[in-house]
């Protein structure tokens, strides 16, 4: 079984997430990588040491330059003749562009796996991770999106894979007009080792810098937070943890003012180790919590960030 799998870059290195998905796609058979985009050829060296790949596939054009779905995916397409399944991180990119491969060869995608029990076998989260279910595909090619969380990471040295063109172009559909980047020193969340959440108790964007900053600092983490906090201001979209957000799994996630509601815990439940701040005692936060202390947050974070 020949598996494809598309490698997220970001023009500088291989995104963690893809080498998840490639320790899935092992499993399953045969290991070929698609690196695109434009001036890609460092991309496509890297691609070829990561363990367990016999060869990368390139798409170097400048209509895959910002990994535009609607050129990516016919162009997937037809490479897929020599392949029983392609493969993509269950990243935002990796979910706009795994669909449209699926409708263009008109199978099931399955979504979000989180094993793989045989070829045609895997396992998934539903109801926000309160239930796995065990699904099993007939179509002949199968398109497939991978938690990152639930796969080690393949690892970035190791392979010997051989580099081959293929190509492909601007399917002229949609044009990229700009990006918003946010930029920051901190850790990327889906790669931080320590993750500090806040909740919506932090009360007011002020207070939610005020009090989470200082003691991500302490730690050297990554800032995150919980849908409420998003909602109501207090942080931007991309901190944002849990089923609708990213999917973390830190050494170190420690909740601050989080309730834990089901959506959040689907994001960071898998978490090493969970420390939960929180002066409701009876908090659902607390049933997953390695360590609970229950207090007012507004007291106990800046003394725990004083004595770090």
């Amino acid at each position: 079984m020949n598996t494809l799998v598309w490698v997220e870059h970001d023009n500088a290195s291989v995104k963690d997430a893809t080498l998840s998905a490639v320790t899935a796609a092992a499993q399953l058979g045969e290991v070929h990588m698609l690196v695109a985009g434009a001036g890609i050829g460092g991309i496509a060296e890297a691609a070829a040491k990561i363990a367990g790949v016999a060869k990368v596939v390139t798409l170097d054009d400048a209509a895959f330059e910002h990994a535009l779905p609607e050129n990516l995916a016919p162009a997937i397409v037809a490479l897929m003749g020599g392949y029983d399944a392609f493969v993509a991180p269950a990243t935002s990119n990796g979910k706009n562009i795994a669909p449209r491969v699926a409708a263009l060869l008109d199978v099931m995608q399955i979504s979000d796996i989180l094993s793989v029990e045989s070829a045609d076998t895997f396992t998934r989260p539903i109801y926000a991770g309160n239930a796995i279910a065990t699904i099993q595909s007939s179509d002949a090619k199968k398109v497939i999106t991978v938690r990152g969380t639930a796969f080690e990471k393949a690892a970035r040295e190791g392979g010997s894979g051989a580099i081959e063109a293929a190509t492909g172009g601007d399917a002229g559909l949609s044009s990229f007009v700009g990006a918003e980047i946010a930029k920051s020193e901190r850790p990327e969340l889906t790669s931080a080792k320590v993750i500090v959440s806040g909740g919506r108790a932090l009360g007011s964007q002020e207070d939610f810098h005020a009090i989470i900053d200082p003691l991500a600092d302490k730690l050297g983490a990554g800032v995150g937070a919980s849908r409420a906090a998003v909602d109501a201001g207090y942080a931007p979209n991309d901190y944002q943890v849990g089923q609708t957000g990213k999917i973390v799994a830190p050494e170190v996630y420690v909740a601050v003012g989080i309730s834990g509601a089901i959506q959040h815990l689907a994001g960071m439940k898998d978490s090493k180790t969970i420390i939960a701040i929180n002066k409701d005692e009876d908090a659902p936060i607390f049933q997953v919590a390695d360590i609970g202390l229950v207090g007012d947050l507004f007291k106990i974070v800046p003394e725990l960030t004083e004595k770090l």
